[in-house]
């Protein structure tokens, strides 16, 4: 475990290396597709951090693979964050009329408080060499995949504040490069960044933008995390980092700069100016189409000497944002029953992308109960964007999906447990609604101590023409495959009437059984990044009762991919084969 404070990104490399957790690659590479597939490679193999210290075309060495295990995490952050949410929650919890005895015991929590914030330096590293005109073009940003767009900035800190002063926010929207002084900026729905450009348009004005690349683990850290959108993020920065933020001022007077941080661009972003920004490859694991984005102007770019340029790869997970978003959840679930009355435990899953699949374990006291639960759940911040919710009061862990998902098929009534919204608003990187930022969300209840219904767990019956190969991958559960989409679009329909199916409360189609089933991680992927509520569930019959659609099982899941959505990434055959041919002089066999 960690204690120490880590001050910056090569603080951070040094206790890497202390800790076997880093490999340095001193052979040339290219940021063009070569240094994405050897990341790739590598944390498939749960291998080490990388350092390539010589990349072409760039004077500056590239670092990735920062926190692609839990281990390295704990390095960066230790248990501290963790056990002062939790101590926090606790005094909440059990607040009472303040006595000697309450405040001693608050004593080491109150301590860490009155470390959290931000001071202002009078000289910082960051402020060692600028550019003025920028040259963004010498970073040496990545190109992951053969079909993205251009370079993009993979781990951008992007701060703004709000045009009349109600707060700031530090998040990672992705940047496209264009040129040596503009860029695109990826900001989605429902995102702090968005938002206060939304206000500064509507007033025909332009937002002051700063991007940071690199700092202490912490601000990366901050950045990431999905807080309400009044929450400061540099006050969970001072947090994870265990002291104060330190910050100095910009020469220009725009944003203070974050002291520490390796590069720094500051520039606006004017109103009612957009650009085509993507395509890119993205951590759901497909290829995110090309859209009209605002435009980053960039003025002047500052980084400290010797900076070193952090990056991730994003795709099909597992990726490194996977285990980001565990740590994160981590940390932050403690306060989920404070902001949401009623819910125990909530889980996003990390292999759906996180927006398509959440779980959560509720209280359920007076009839229906757990609804309102599964309603705070999707009114809450970006949690708003999830787009299949499963909601039990079992007494299970909600992360074990096996168990949580045999669970509520025993108990739901499909009668009444499974609604659909639709004609809501969608995830932006979730192309299985009509189009890019709309479509619909479900909510499936399994309630109640007692089962209702014994789940087969074995078929042998006779499916319609054209489906075969099934998998009783879960109880209760079949996945079958089918023709494509394009092929035959009535088939779940088919499928749903099936005589010999009205035993399996879900039945999953899909373009693959085998491929769908080979594990948990490719089952979850498959099932719930490729279809939406509202257009791919079917069932054998239907009624409307009370303005609400009741269902009869079997439940039919459409998985297979459809015309309209992005194709899945793979890398593309020149790069595999060049990296195959130059991978033994780089990296040892264990990690590759």
């Amino acid at each position: 475990m960690s204690n120490n404070i880590i001050e910056d990104l090569p603080s951070f490399i040094e206790i890497l290396r202390q800790n076997n957790e880093l490999h340095v690659i001193e052979q040339e590479v290219d940021p063009y597709l070569e240094i994405a597939e050897i990341h790739r490679r590598v944390i498939m193999k749960e291998g080490p951090a990388l350092l390539f210290t010589n990349v072409k075309n760039s004077d500056f060495p590239v670092i990735t693979n920062l926190f692609g295990t839990a281990k390295r995490l704990e390095l960066a952050f230790g248990r501290r964050p963790q056990l002062f949410v939790k101590g926090l929650v606790e005094t909440i919890e059990n607040m009472g009329p303040p006595n000697l005895g309450m405040l001693w015991g608050m004593r080491s929590l109150v301590g860490q408080a009155l470390k959290i914030g931000t001071k202002t330096i009078s000289n910082a590293p960051i402020l060692e060499q600028c550019y003025d005109p920028p040259r963004l073009t010498k970073l040496p940003m990545l190109t992951s995949w053969e079909t993205d767009g251009g370079a993009f900035v993979t781990l951008p800190l992007v701060y703004t504040e709000h045009p009349e002063g109600k707060g700031h926010n530090l998040g990672m929207y992705r940047i496209h490069s264009y040129d040596d002084q503009t860029t695109g900026i990826h900001w989605q729905i429902h995102k702090g960044g968005g938002y206060h450009y939304y206000e500064a348009e509507q007033k025909n004005e332009s937002l002051p933008v700063s991007l940071f690349i690199g700092g202490p683990p912490a601000l990366m850290m901050a950045a990431i995390a999905p807080l309400p959108e009044n929450l400061p993020e540099l006050m969970l920065a001072s947090l994870l980092l265990g002291k104060k933020l330190p910050l100095v001022k910009s020469p220009t007077g725009h944003h203070p700069l974050v002291a520490n941080a390796e590069f720094a661009a500051q520039g606006f972003v004017p109103p009612k100016l957009r650009q085509p920004e993507g395509p890119f490859g993205d951590h759901y694991g497909y290829n995110s189409l090309t859209h009209d984005y605002p435009v980053f102007q960039v003025k002047q770019l500052y980084c400290r000497k010797k900076a070193i340029y952090p990056a991730t790869i994003v795709g099909r997970p597992r990726q490194e944002d996977y285990f980001i978003g565990d740590f994160l959840q981590d940390l932050l679930s403690p306060l989920f029953p404070l902001v949401m009355s009623g819910v125990k435990q909530l889980k996003t899953f990390g292999d759906t992308g996180f927006h398509c699949l959440a779980a959560a374990r509720v209280t359920n006291r007076y009839p229906r109960e757990a609804f309102a639960s599964g309603l705070r759940i999707l009114g809450e911040g970006q949690l708003s964007l999830t787009k299949f919710l499963i909601i039990t009061d079992g007494d299970l862990d909600a992360e074990d999906f096996p168990k949580l998902w045999t669970h509520v098929l025993e108990r739901i009534d499909w009668q009444r447990d499974l609604f659909v919204l639709a004609n809501v608003s969608q995830d932006t990187l979730d192309y299985t609604g009509p189009s890019v930022n709309k479509g619909s969300k479900a909510m499936m209840m399994g309630l109640g101590k007692e089962p209702c219904r014994k789940l087969p767990t074995s078929f042998s019956g006779e499916l319609p023409v054209g489906i075969d190969k099934p998998v009783a991958y879960l109880p209760g559960t079949l996945v079958v495959e089918g023709a494509s989409f394009q092929d035959d679009k009535d088939l779940p329909k088919r499928l749903a009437a099936c005589n010999a199916l009205r035993d399996w409360p879900v039945v999953i189609l899909v373009d693959n059984s085998k491929d769908a089933t080979a594990s948990l991680k490719e089952f979850l992927w498959s099932f719930f990044t490729r279809f939406e509520p509202a257009a791919d569930i079917h069932a054998a019959s239907s009624s409307v009762n009370r303005f609400h659609v009741g269902l009869n099982p079997p439940i039919v899941f459409d998985c297979r991919m459809k015309p309209w959505y992005p194709h899945v990434l793979e890398v593309d055959p020149a790069t595999k084969k060049l990296v195959d041919d130059r991978i033994i002089q780089m990296v040892p066999a264990k990690w590759r």
